[in-house]
């Protein structure tokens, strides 16, 4: 009775979410660590996109789960585990590093496919944050016009975990400032993947296109 309930909860708690959205911000619900059973309920509310942090977790429900859902990475990447990933991930929020774009743009070819990826900045104020550096992104886009396997789509940010409302506003603010002047330069640069389950309204008030929701969906975390 307790699993089914909580099934009906993941349904209700989608369809909540995506009634309260705006129309122009994607709803990535982090599937991480739950099960295809957890994940079909939120798929049959009508949810396509799911995130994932490890790549072989990740590759292992794509082959089981239906195959109009549409995988992100959104966990930290290492370069050798791209190849498990690169023949259906539809886009890698946490690009950090000229090397990790050299290694998808390796992989994207020998599928012959063209891999979206957004670049991580590091906004947070936390050590354990990943992400590049504001100040390196123009040399990093600038590298990333030489590979023809990769679409540059955005751009993603953590903010700190704090309960200080303003330098979340903050951090996002200077994200999204650091977008729009991303956006002039490279037009296709439309994603901004900012906001998680205790954030995303502060987000998406900053400008956020794109939120990673987990708990709110699926409950807290199973490890």
């Amino acid at each position: 009775m307790k699993s089914y309930l909580c099934l009906m909860d993941i349904h209700s708690n989608i369809k909540e979410l995506i009634k309260n959205l705006p129309s122009e911000v994607t709803l990535v619900a982090v599937s991480k660590t739950k099960s295809n059973e957890e994940i079909m309920q939120a798929y049959e509310a009508g949810q396509r996109v799911f995130g994932e942090n490890k790549i072989q977790e990740m590759a292992a429900k794509w082959e089981a789960l239906p195959k109009d859902i549409v995988w992100h990475m959104i966990g930290h990447v290492q370069t050798n585990k791209v190849k498990y990933m690169a023949h259906f991930v539809d886009l890698i929020h946490g690009v950090e590093s000229l090397k990790l774009l050299k290694e998808i743009n390796k992989q994207a070819v020998k599928h012959n496919r063209v891999i979206s990826c957004l670049i991580q900045i590091r906004i947070a104020e936390e050590e354990t944050k990943f992400g590049l550096p504001a100040d390196e992104l123009e040399s990093l886009l600038l590298s990333a016009q030489s590979f023809s396997n990769i679409k540059i789509a955005g751009l993603m940010g953590m903010a700190s975990f704090t309960d200080n409302i303003e330098q979340i506003k903050n951090e996002f603010f200077q994200l999204k400032t650091i977008f729009d002047k991303t956006q002039n330069q490279l037009p296709e640069c439309t994603i901004l993947s900012m906001g998680m389950s205790g954030d995303y309204p502060l987000a998406i008030q900053a400008g956020s296109t794109m939120i990673r929701v987990g708990s709110k969906i699926f409950g807290q975390r199973n490890y």
